[in-house]
This record gives C-alpha cells, structure tokens and sequence, in this order.
C-alpha cells in the first residue's frame, strides 16, 4: 500500500512538472511572437540609456538622444547593442507592411499608398542590428554578379518559378541565375535595348545615341536585367519598383550590383529633381496611367527632360482586344495634349516624346486639361511632397535654349551644367569641387588599398553627395555611386542627374528606402555631425548605416575629430573595426579640422552576436 501511495506521488509530481513546464513553454512561444516589439524595445530604451550616460548626459525621460559633439569620456565604450531576430533579416524600417497591419494605418491600396514610406515613430524603431541570414556569404563580384548570386543571400525563390517563362531567374543549386529576360523579352534585355536604340535609328543600335542619352528611369523593372544590360552602353537607370508581392525584386538587383530603389508611383512625388532622365521606361509594368487625370503620367513628365524619350511596352501599344482599344485611345489623348508626339510605334512597343519648347503648351486651346503647373510650383520640391495633375514648363532660360544645353557623356561629367545658375555656384567654383574631390578620392583609396582588390567594391553610396564630386572622381573605377541630397539642404540632385550620375533626395533622420546589406561602402562627410542640429540621434543613424552596409563593407567617415572620437565608442558594439585614420584638410564652412576615419563592417553570425565581449 505504501508503495501505490509513493506511485500516486510520484505521479502527480509529474503532473505538475509537465504543468508547470507546458506553462513555461507557453510564455515562451508568446515571448518569441513578439520578439521583434522587444528588441525594438528594448533596443530603443537601452541604447539611448547608455548614450545617454556614457556622454555625461542626463536621462530626461523623453528618449532624445546624446549630440555626437559632446565629449566623451575615454575610459568609457558602448558594449553591446541587441540584434534584431532573425525574422527581421531583410527589415526595411520605413516600408515595413507588419508596421502598418499593427499601426492600422488608413490607407488608399488603390492608390499605392501602402508601398509608400511610413516610418515608425522613435518609440517603435528597431534600434537592433539587422542579422544576416543564415548561410549568408560575401556576394558575387561584379561583373560576374550580373549573371548569378549566391542563393543563402536571398533565399527566395518563388520569382523563379512564378517567372520561369520569362526568364527573370533560374536556380541552379547553391546559385540563382539570370539570363537577361523579363517579362516583355523572354529572349534577352540586350537584344531589347539594342531593339529600342534601332526604332529611334541611332547609330550602331547603340541606345546611348553617341553620349546624348546617359540617365533613365526604369519604372517597375522586375530583378533590373533592362538597367543592368544598359550599363555596357554607357548608360545608368534607375530602375524603381515598389516591395510588393514581387517584394524581392530590387533586393535581386542590388545584389547583382546594379543601381536600384525601392518606390512606387503613388500620391507622393519620387525623390528625384525635374528634367532628370534622357529616358523612362515601362516594360509590362501594370500601372494605370490614366487614373486621376494622368496624373502618374504627368509626374514622368516632370522628370523627363527636354525632347526625353518614354518608352512603353505593352498590349495596349498593339491593341489587340477592345479593352486594350479603350485604353489606348485615351492614353493617346491624353499624351497628345500633353503635348508629346509619337516617335516610333513597332509591334509592341510605342516611344513618346516631349517637346523641347514650351511652344505647344502656349498653343493650346484655353481650359485644355491637364492644366500647366502654377508659377509659384517649385518642380525640384520632392520630399514628402504630393504629385500634381498639371505640366511643368520650362524655364525661360530652357525654352530659348531648346534643350538641356548639356554636353554628351562623359565630357557631361565634368562640364559645368546649365542649372549650377541656380544655386549662384560659377564655373569655377565647379571646377575646384570636382578637384578637390579628385584629390580627397585619392587619398581615401591610398588608406583603402590594403584592404581592397579592384573588384571588392560596387554598389557605393555617398551619404551627402553635394554637388556630385566624390561620385564624378571614380569614374575610372567599376562602380555605381547612389548620390543622396539631404532633404533640408540646397537640392543640389538637379547638378548631380545633370552630371550624368544618379541619386535620390533624403531624410538621414530616417531609414533609407533599401534592403539590408546593399552597398559595399558608404561615405559620410559631415554627416553625423549634421544630425545634432535635428531632431534625432546619431546612435539612430548608425544602426540604419550598419543596416544598409554589407558584411565586410566600408564606411568612410570625414567629419569633426569629436565625431570621430564619439564613433570610436561604437566600433565594438557594431561588429565594425577601425581600418585607418587620415588627416583633412580645414573645412572652412565648418571651421575647423576634418578627420578621415575608415571602418570595416565584420561578417558576424546571429549565434555569436548576442554575447558581449569584455
């Protein structure tokens, strides 16, 4: 008898320990559910605590965080900074859908509106590092990267077989491929651009048309295989796509090593000055031109220059059925009193293009629709900014000069442009910017050189790009520069399209519109320290610059030796290491000495990146 009672004991011992440990494992799973909300949490809270006390600040209970030139103490070093979980491996913090489900954000799906940027508020930041996935390699070199990338960097694959008749991508064991396809040329981009160049009979089929088109934007480009084909005619896209159900598509090309960004043509303007682009294209790319009075149609024509080329390849071009008939005669309509002619039409494929004068706007008949923009309308305006349904005229100064008045590619790149009138710069002023940066370049390549071959670096992205010179100095090199204009600065991005180059205006209080681990070096000249004169955190901006960097990138840091020193104390807490330290020449609009600091981002794993070494 004593024996059962002890079995009953034991029994309902073990009862209670399968209780107690179900109960365990319940709170667990919820814990892991909501990972993300805690290390978002916790990330922002104790991050902004220990910048807080390490800078000698007080905690004021508001979560401002510390001004990077404030001294630091030297006994004193940031250890550890959460990281993200895995689920968040491909975070893109300001077009976020989980953000906008749990916000519940009341949005127009119809109009775009949920592929727009909706940033969270500081309490919501994820201030953790994003970790890789796993399996995560150093990618591809370019140019062999245009071609194949290693599948564990992006492990999807359903656009492979969703497109596996159009031939975007095939995989191939521990590899994805890219033969060049897309959906309107199952047989190759190459043969497509060499296509388009020989419609508009320019010379060799080469659509570069002898360096007077260099700058296009390819508006929903798939994977990018039409910017990346176009590299080899001396030509850059910027080739746009939203992160929708195709949400990998620019992630595949930045991977690739070919210029991209994630937008959408929505309600707001996209980052990018008037008269930009020689050329836009749509390639089967499924938006409704004709919604809202044109209005998507009249924001490419904002952005297309003087006498600029669209080129629209789709069914309703051939019209084969009476929808495709309805849709092309008012699409025809409505770009006829927009004043475009039709270049060519062949087959598919229709290309427009827009007048070099504002004769044919005067010309129109009063009260024709869509109206001209208001005089007091500023075109460059584009941040945050609402499209209009109106036509941007030219400026006296570019009716008279019927065109851009810019020089063909390459000369283009160092030639001062017309539109530096702007801004009061001269000729000269130009010419010293883009030797100074020649020089600045050299130096930063010198401290480089025994961490780089000629093909570690591609994808570059330069943080305040002012008038484009750092960019311009590396045209020797086998890079893309993506060219950001702070939003709140003199919007010099018009100087740098009109250069040639590329870019796109920008909040630094926010996350860029880009996958984790898509640029292999990024420059910040003066950068940081211009985030103390905002509202936001430097410790913020670091996290989205270690975001953005690649395992093994680059970060050049020119900036005030307080800054350098403030930045020092977060190399460990990073996963960064300090490559080299140079001297600056005295910048006179910041008064004092500028420091050249360079950092190395290191390929870290997510198992070992949660303990802190002492």
């Amino acid at each position: 008898m004593s024996r059962g009672r002890g079995d009953g004991d034991l029994k309902k011992r073990l009862v209670t320990w399968i209780v107690v440990i179900a109960i365990i494992c319940g709170c667990l799973y919820i814990y892991s559910r909501n990972s993300g909300t805690s290390a978002l949490e916790y990330g922002s809270k104790s991050l902004r605590k220990l910048g807080s006390s390490y800078l000698g600040g007080e905690d004021d209970g508001d979560g401002a965080s510390n001004k990077p030139g404030e001294d630091l103490q030297d006994d004193v070093m940031l250890k550890s900074i959460p990281v993200c979980d895995d689920r968040h491996s491909e975070l893109i913090p300001c077009l976020d859908r989980n953000l906008i489900y749990q916000t519940r954000l009341k949005l127009d799906l119809s109009l775009m509106e949920h592929y727009e940027r909706h940033c969270p508020v500081p309490e919501r930041r994820f201030n953790c590092l994003i970790p890789p996935p796993p399996g995560y390699k150093v990618p591809i070199k370019w140019p062999k990267s245009r071609d194949v990338v290693w599948k564990a960097n992006i492990p999807h694959t359903h656009l492979a077989s969703e497109k596996s008749d159009q031939n975007w991508m095939v995989v191939k064991g521990d590899k994805i491929e890219f033969p060049g396809g897309g959906t309107h040329f199952h047989y190759g981009a190459d043969k497509y651009i060499a296509a388009i160049a020989n419609m508009l009979n320019f010379s060799n089929d080469i659509l570069n048309n002898e360096g007077r088109l260099r700058t296009v934007l390819d508006v929903g480009c798939g994977v990018a295989s039409f910017g990346g084909y176009m590299l080899s005619s001396d030509m850059i896209a910027m080739s746009l796509a939203p992160n929708d159900v195709h949400q990998n598509q620019i992630q595949f090309a930045l991977e690739r090593g070919i210029p991209a960004y994630l937008g959408v043509l929505g309600t707001k303007r996209l980052p990018y000055p008037s008269r930009s682009f020689e050329l836009a294209h749509c390639s089967r790319c499924r938006i409704d031109w004709l919604q809202r009075n044109g209005i998507l149609l009249l924001e490419l024509d904002r952005l297309l220059r003087p006498g600029g080329y669209f080129a629209y390849s789709s069914p309703e071009a051939y019209a084969q059925d009476e929808e495709d008939l309805r849709i092309w005669n008012e699409m025809s309509a409505l770009v006829e009193r927009m004043c475009w002619k039709i270049a060519v039409k062949r087959n598919q494929t229709v290309i427009w293009v827009k007048p070099l004068t504002n004769d044919c706007y005067m010309e129109r008949e009063p009260g024709t629709q869509p109206p001209l923009c208001k005089s007091d309308d500023d075109p460059d305006a584009v941040w945050d900014v609402p499209m209009k349904a109106c036509i941007t005229p030219y400026t006296d100064q570019q009716h008279k000069a019927k065109g851009s008045g810019l020089a063909p590619w390459p000369a283009r790149l160092t030639t001062p442009p017309p539109r530096l009138a702007d801004f009061g710069y001269s000729a000269e002023t130009f010419e010293k910017d883009t030797e100074v940066w020649q020089h600045r370049v050299e130096n930063y390549w010198n401290l480089l050189s025994p961490k780089i071959q000629s093909d570690t670096l591609r994808n570059l992205m330069d943080m305040k790009a002012n008038l484009g010179s750092f960019a311009a100095a590396l045209k020797s090199k086998d890079v893309w520069v993506m060219n950001v204009v702070p939003e709140d600065g003199p919007n010099t991005l018009k100087i740098i399209y009109d250069r040639g180059l590329i870019g796109s205006a920008h909040n630094w209080c926010e996350s860029f519109s880009t996958y984790p681990r898509t640029y292999d070096l990024l420059h910040a000249w003066t950068v940081i320290s211009d985030i103390e004169k905002k509202d936001c955190g430097a410790e913020d901006l670091l996290i989205e610059m270690d975001r953005i960097l690649r395992p093994t990138g680059f970060i050049i840091i020119r900036d005030k030796p307080s800054v350098v020193e403030f930045v020092k104390k977060h190399l460990s807490a990073l996963h960064w290491e300090a490559v080299a330290t140079g001297d600056g020449e005295q910048d006179t609009e910041q008064g004092e000495d500028e420091v050249v600091f360079i950092i190395q981002k290191k390929m870290w794993l997510t198992s070992t990146s949660f303990s802190v070494t002492e």
